[in-house]
């Protein structure tokens, strides 16, 4: 009983940021190491964030019941003592206008967040997940990256990007074919009248979308652009095979101008509710990550970030690396585009041996920014 205490309060206080960075290394090892714990903080996440939501709407309803008794004490309203649920909803009747602005006042900052992405996961409930597209107006750009991105894209523009453009919101895409095949999320690219792809180095793309499956949430664009040169070769291969428990990942995305790289570990085969799609990751991620590379050890592709859970902390969901290699395979039967020699991830590995940062660097020049409108 005890050590279960201990063990509340040190997800507890690991949850609210006050562990020190030693201790903080050491629980999210041992969490790493015991998926009973790494259970335990997702549900004790969950709890406390139900426990605020009620705690929320308690403390809304009290303020009705105090509006309406200072109400009724001035004579504005007779005061006819009915039920709390009928005070509740009768003042909400009468007076909606004066309601709508105490929650509102409550609520706006939650709601500007949360309102900003629609949860997309059609084999789970969407309320409960954040899609991790990224709205491009309500992200500041970094001052000094700024003026090398303006200088690149205005490059680019003269190269056929049309500067009347104002992107919207975007996510990330990386390329799975040297020919400039780019997979990323379909909810990223759903209702995209013209899309683009940014480069690490900011180098802009025209690109145009060849396939979509919104039941996987994944979608393939291609680079149209009379800039692009065909990559030679790709550096990583796709792993078709399912990943180990605890098998340590990472992840590059675009969650602001700058590529942005993130470790974890995999920490459940399924995703949410144990939906078969997906696999759940111990990582961070951020609104624009949606639609990056998950790569292992060995430097093999083996999922797509796609969501993660709303009221959680470093619960994000993949989709498997094997739809991937499925959506090239429908994508080839449409005949409509003619994958190069390379595709559905038989391409070499040429990251295995590497360590990380090297790794990395030579991943970063295939992972884009996805930019539509």
């Amino acid at each position: 009983m005890s050590n279960d205490l201990n063990l509340l309060d040190a997800i507890e206080r690991y949850l609210d940021g006050k562990m020190g960075e030693e201790e903080k290394l050491r629980f999210e090892s041992m969490r790493q190491q015991n998926s009973e714990v790494d259970q335990l903080l997702v549900e004790h996440s969950l709890f406390l964030k139900q426990l605020e939501e009620t705690g929320k709407r308690e403390h809304f309803q009290s303020l009705l019941h105090e509006t309406h008794n200072n109400l009724a004490n001035k004579g504005v309203i007779e005061n006819t003592k009915p039920s709390g649920k009928a005070i509740v909803v009768n003042l909400f009747r009468k007076y909606k206008k004066v309601s709508l602005v105490a929650a509102c006042s409550a609520g706006l900052t939650a709601l500007a967040i949360s309102g900003m992405f629609n949860a997309f996961n059609p084999a789970t409930e969407s309320k409960k997940l954040q899609a991790l597209s990224r709205e491009f107006e309500n992200i500041k750009n970094e001052q000094k990256h700024t003026k090398a991105v303006v200088k690149n894209l205005q490059q680019d523009i003269n190269r056929g990007i049309d500067p009347n453009i104002v992107f919207k919101s975007g996510g990330t895409g990386f390329v799975i074919d040297p020919a400039g095949y780019v997979v990323t999320n379909y909810h990223v690219v759903k209702g995209a009248r013209y899309i683009a792809l940014q480069s690490a180095a900011g180098k802009a793309y025209n690109a145009v979308l060849v396939y979509t499956n919104p039941d996987v949430d994944l979608a393939i664009i291609k680079i149209e652009d009379d800039s692009f040169k065909p990559y030679k070769q790709i550096p990583f291969s796709i792993n078709k095979t399912a990943a180990d428990l605890a098998e340590s990942i990472y992840t590059l995305g675009y969650p602001r101008e700058t590529i942005v790289y993130d470790q974890g570990y995999l920490s459940a085969k399924t995703g949410y509710n144990g939906d078969s799609l997906t696999c759940q990751l111990a990582i961070s991620a951020k609104p624009g990550n949606s639609g990056g590379p998950v790569l292992n050890n060995r430097g093999e592709i083996i999922g797509v970030i796609s969501t993660r859970e709303a009221a959680a902390q470093g619960v994000v969901f993949a989709i498997k690396a094997k739809h991937i290699v499925a959506a090239m395979d429908a994508l080839e039967k449409e005949g409509k585009y003619d994958l190069t020699a390379n595709n559905k991830g038989n391409n070499a590995n040429y990251l295995s041996g590497l360590n990380r940062p090297q790794q990395v660097k030579k991943v970063e020049d295939f992972v884009f920014m996805v930019k539509i409108d």
